[in-house]
């Protein structure tokens, strides 16, 4: 008889933007992860919206089942409206028509009882799991602070954030540019000082900054393989929600190049750099992620670059054909 392959338990804590949605997609593909629940923050997203759209998401993946709930972390430095409101056309396309609101929302389940009913039910089972952050790690880090205990809980965060070696994604269009700092992300300026708390806390952290995410372009020939395989009820799904950023040029697969680091597909990525991080807290460079020389118990894995970007494409879309 085969032995069962142990499955990875995660929790995905997400901002329920449009390549959040795409992430989903590709981890509920993985034999070797276990979904364990979903935890919306609402900053890349407006809260309301942004459930309903994740609910009807759940209907058309048949996930109704795995916890979807809202965490009540609040951000320092608010994501512009127009990037927040991906989350209501994205409950518009053409796929998610058929599925409906949730009737017993609001009020939304609560992320932190969630998360922490989770962690505990690892730490009495001894099975730590895995935090996918896609978005700001608020959440999770207000939890610990609050309960350290719950450390014993994680066995790792895989978190797309920040940029070491390139420029940040502040754009001075969409926000003042007295407070546009070049060199910060989204993810860790909405929240610097829980970035700062995560990289002193935590033992295992991969970091996937703009630097790797860069270079994961929804290109052209990307998008044309999806649509010929659109068939595929994944694929058409992907596709259609790219469909809505195809007038962003800047958009990426922030998301979806973390995710698929859980698939264990190796080969994908370049050896991580080990190396400790911190952040600035203050001033007009706030939310500047950088390397340091000061003393930290836990360096990071730091993600910097492919191995080589076809097999990245190669594998989302061989995913999707289902």
């Amino acid at each position: 008889m085969k032995k069962e392959t142990k499955k990875t338990p995660v929790i995905f804590n997400h901002s329920a933007a449009i390549d959040d949605f795409v992430s989903l997609a590709v981890l509920l593909t993985m034999p070797n992860i276990d979904l364990k629940g979903m935890v919306v923050t609402n900053a890349d997203c407006i809260a309301g919206p942004a459930m309903e759209t994740s609910w009807r998401v759940s209907q058309f993946f048949g996930i109704e089942h795995i916890p979807l709930t809202l965490s009540d972390a609040r951000g320092w430095n608010s994501f512009p409206w127009e990037y927040r409101s991906d989350c209501i056309k994205m409950g518009t396309i053409d796929i998610l028509k058929p599925y409906k609101d949730n009737p017993f929302w609001p009020p939304y389940p609560s992320g932190e009882a969630m998360v922490t009913d989770l962690l505990t039910e690892a730490i009495n089972k001894k099975e730590p799991v895995t935090i996918l952050a896609t978005g700001p790690v608020t959440t999770i880090t207000n939890l610990v602070c609050n309960n350290p205990t719950l450390l014993e809980g994680i066995a790792e965060i895989i978190w797309m954030g920040g940029a070491i070696d390139v420029p940040g994604n502040l754009d001075p269009k969409t926000i003042p540019p007295q407070i546009a700092n070049k060199n910060a992300e989204w993810n860790a300026f909405w929240d610097p000082f829980a970035v700062s708390v995560m990289l002193k806390l935590f033992e295992k952290i991969h970091v996937f900054p703009l630097d790797i995410t860069d270079k994961a372009k929804i290109t052209p020939e990307f998008k044309a393989s999806l649509k010929a395989q659109s068939e595929y009820p994944y694929s058409a799904f992907v596709s259609q929600a790219y469909d809505l950023v195809e007038d962003q040029p800047f958009y990426e697969m922030w998301n979806t190049c973390a995710t698929v680091f859980l698939s264990g597909r190796t080969d994908i990525y370049a050896t991580p750099e080990t190396t400790p991080l911190d952040i600035v807290l203050w001033g007009f460079e706030q939310a500047t992620l950088r390397r340091t020389k000061k003393p930290i118990a836990h360096p990071q894995l730091v993600h910097l670059d492919f191995s080589d970007i076809n097999n990245f494409y190669s594998y989302v879309l061989e995913q999707l054909k289902r």
